[in-house]
């Protein structure tokens, strides 16, 4: 991917490397931009320093440094030299931990991998720490490495990043009259309102998507599982698609747009059917 001219601008104003403070994290590569003839911008998501940018110099040119460890959603020991977290970072080695071989051998898993770590980037601001969410990739990363790919596996990831990016929908109660959830109601979901609505307020919401109370269980318990049980908790066809609606909704909405990877993904999956 090369660089805009903006971009090109933005990083011709790197400064000489004194008085930089040394670093060292566990990072998973969210993307990589080609710069100048040898170099590589990466921005990585780090477990404590958030997401971050940084410079590899020669990376492109000269191999051994970074074997593997630049290429998305790869996790490593990363060693970076920084001035401030306005000013981009250097990266000066990795050490990979997991280059995640079986994901990297299913063309349906590396384009799933995708969509989260892309995920990830458009919904975290550079150089606020979270290791909730650095944990979150990771440990789907992993579950997708050892398990077979699912519509649930997706929708658990979106609905906790949701929740600890602060857009958390509601899905316990009517957003409209605070009702909890009762057998033999009704309901939508609402995106703009970010939450779901009962049978008796839906009045206005012609926009609002039809979802089962089974779906809706079903993900507040993905929510708040443990993450290595999530393989226990299986949709059946009308909830994942239920799911991948109004979280595909939700998360156009609060974007703005709809993301690449995940179209590129629908795709395939469709192949796969």
């Amino acid at each position: 991917m090369a660089l805009t001219g903006h971009e090109y601008s933005y990083f011709r104003q790197l400064q000489p490397m004194s008085a930089r403070m040394q670093c060292r994290t566990e990072a998973i590569v969210l993307k990589t931009i080609d710069y100048g003839e040898s170099d590589q911008i990466v921005t990585f998501y780090t477990r404590e320093y958030g997401k971050i940018k940084g410079i590899a110099k020669g990376a492109r040119r000269s191999k051994k440094r970074f074997v593997n460890a630049l290429e998305p959603f790869s996790c490593s020991e990363i060693n970076f030299s920084r001035r401030n977290p306005d000013n981009l970072d250097f990266i000066d080695g990795c050490d990979v931990s997991s280059h995640f071989p079986e994901i990297r051998s299913s063309l349906e898993k590396t384009l799933a991998a995708s969509y989260l770590i892309e995920l990830m980037d458009q919904f975290t601001p550079e150089n606020k720490k979270s290791e909730g969410s650095f944990q979150l990739l990771h440990d789907f990363l992993v579950l997708m490495e050892k398990k077979t790919l699912s519509d649930a596996l997706l929708r658990f990831f979106e609905i906790r990043l949701l929740r600890i990016s602060g857009y958390d929908p509601v899905l316990d109660y009517c957003i409209s009259c605070r009702a909890p959830l009762e057998n033999g109601t009704t309901y939508r979901f609402d995106s703009v309102k970010g939450g779901i609505i009962c049978n008796s307020c839906k009045t206005g919401t012609s926009d609002a998507i039809p979802v089962s109370l089974g779906t809706i269980k079903t993900l507040l318990l993905g929510r708040e599982m443990e993450a290595e049980s999530l393989g226990r908790l299986i949709f059946t066809a009308q909830s994942a698609e239920e799911s991948r609606r109004i979280l595909s909704h939700f998360i156009r909405h609060i974007l703005g747009r709809e993301l690449k990877s995940l179209n590129v993904l629908n795709e395939i999956s469709r192949l796969y059917r």
